[in-house]
Formats: C-alpha cells, structure tokens, sequence
C-alpha cells in the first residue's frame, strides 16, 4: 500500500513539472496589419497579415551604403540615438553592450542596428570614431547615418519608437529610450523600453528583452549554439 503510495505521489509530481515545463509562447507581431480574406473549402479564412520592415539604404561607419538586404537572415536589435546626446544615449549605448554580452552565444544570427537620427553631425566617420570610443569591435554592430526625414518615420512608424526634432529636448532632438526586437523576416517582434525618459534604467524591460530573444532563436529557429 505506502508503495502504491509513493508512485502516485511521484507520478503527480511528474505531471506538475511536465505542466510547467511547457514551450513558451510564440512572440507576438507588432506594428499595422491588414486583414485579407479567402475562401476554402466552403468557408472563409481570415488572414492577418502584418507589416514588416520596409527597404532602406544608410552608409554604415566605414561609408560604405548598406541596406536591408545586407543584414538579410539575422534577428535585429536595433536603437535610434545621435551620437553628441547629452542624456539618454549614452546610457542606451551602454545597455545595448550589456545586452550584446548577454547575448554572446547567438552573435553569428544576430544584428545590431544603431541609427542616427542626427546624420547632418554623424557623418560615418563620426560613428566610427564614436564606435571606437564606445569599444565596440564586433562587425555584427552597425552605426547607420541617411536621410534624417526617412530615420525619423522608420523609427516611429516600423520600428515603433519615437524619434523626431524638438527644439526644447536637450541636443535638439527627442527620442524613446527602447530598444526592438525584429525576426528574420522583418517583423517587429518585441519593443522594450528598457532606458526610461528619467535616464534610469528599467531591469525588468531589460530581462524582458533578453528573455524574448532567446525565446524566438530557441522555439522559433531551433536554435543551437556552437
């Protein structure tokens, strides 16, 4: 009977880790979407069909004019800064190489995008030399400098972050202290405001970020790091 007992007991605590132990959810997609119908087999399927990040061209810190297909088959993690702020992004450059340190094991699948939305003052040779300053060397971290009008609509209308000219802001410009999280696809999965507009930072935005990049490398690429 106490052996009968005991199985039961450890079957039920089986049962318990297997109910916790369950694959995460899939990230959500964020951003505008369409909705398009079909019909099949008699009925009608709704599809939901979401934006995903349009075609761009910057010049990178080297000058050399990059666009979306050069970064094409990689997860992106991307901020938008300037790089003589005052504020906010120095402390957003800083948490962006802790994020990079946390995320060392997928650095093959994975890009840093750091867009200026000041590209009359950074110039490339102006990200380089802030790159070097910042002591980053790994070649999957860009620093783009294009268009200000089009930096500034990709920010707030794709990447979901805001970014603008404000005559009032410190440096001239105003900008959201978040970081995105973009599939191999193109699909913003993930916006993570993890430098707050008071210059602290918040950890649990932070964990958050790279809780759901390990989430879509391991449950949606399979990944397995060498």
């Amino acid at each position: 009977m106490l052996k009968n007992k005991t199985n039961w007991i450890l079957l039920s605590l089986l049962l318990a880790l297997s109910c916790t132990e369950q694959t995460p959810k899939r990230l959500p997609f964020l951003g505008n979407y369409d909705v398009s119908y079909r019909q099949q087999n008699g009925k009608t399927i709704t599809d939901t069909i979401y934006q995903r990040i349009p075609d761009f061209s910057f010049f990178n810190e080297d000058s050399v004019l990059v666009t979306k297909q050069s970064f094409a088959g990689k997860v992106w993690i991307s901020e938008f800064f300037f790089a003589s702020c005052p504020s906010i992004c120095p402390i957003m450059n800083t948490q962006l190489k802790n994020v990079e340190k946390a995320l060392k094991l997928y650095q093959k699948d994975l890009q840093y995008l750091s867009f200026t939305i000041d590209p009359a003052n950074d110039k490339p040779s102006v990200l380089k030399e802030h790159k070097r300053k910042l002591g980053i060397r790994n070649t999957n971290w860009s620093f783009l400098s294009g268009n200000e009008a089009f930096t500034h609509q990709l920010g707030i209308e794709h990447f979901l972050i805001f970014a603008g000219r404000e005559e009032e802001a410190l440096g001239g410009y105003a900008h959201s202290g978040a970081f995105t999280l973009v599939d191999k696809k193109g699909y913003v999965r993930g916006v993570y405001e993890v430098v707050q507009p008071n210059l602290s930072v918040n950890k649990k935005e932070f964990e958050r970020l790279i809780k759901d990049a390990k989430t879509l490398f391991t449950y949606e690429y399979n990944y397995k790091p060498q």
